[in-house]
């Protein structure tokens, strides 16, 4: 396969994993660092991080933006829900760094 070829495709797959988390609004972002060490937030900080390597400064609001597909805090207040105590703990106890 080419670089232009597979450039596409995981590009495509990027599109793909978002919209996914867009639709799945009933998934917390405790849950998805819990079950996989990274949630929205996090893509959203790589997506921006590796435009900074390209040179194009994209503020963390305008990031989020792409990946939660509405400004952050009208997403925290539509579908943002308090972590439960066992959703707490899990992720204490899991180490994360979020």
């Amino acid at each position: 396969m080419d670089d232009k070829t597979r450039t596409e495709l995981e590009a495509a797959a990027f599109r793909r994993l978002v919209e996914h988390l867009q639709e799945r609004t009933d998934v917390q972002n405790i849950d998805l660092m819990n079950l996989a060490g990274f949630c929205r937030n996090c893509l959203s900080r790589w997506y921006r991080e590796e435009a900074g390597k390209q040179g194009i400064e994209i503020p963390d609001p305008k990031a989020r933006e792409v990946v939660y597909g509405m400004p952050y805090e009208e997403w925290k207040a539509k579908y943002q829900k308090e972590a439960s105590g066992d959703q707490k703990k899990a992720f204490d106890q899991a180490g994360h760094k979020h």
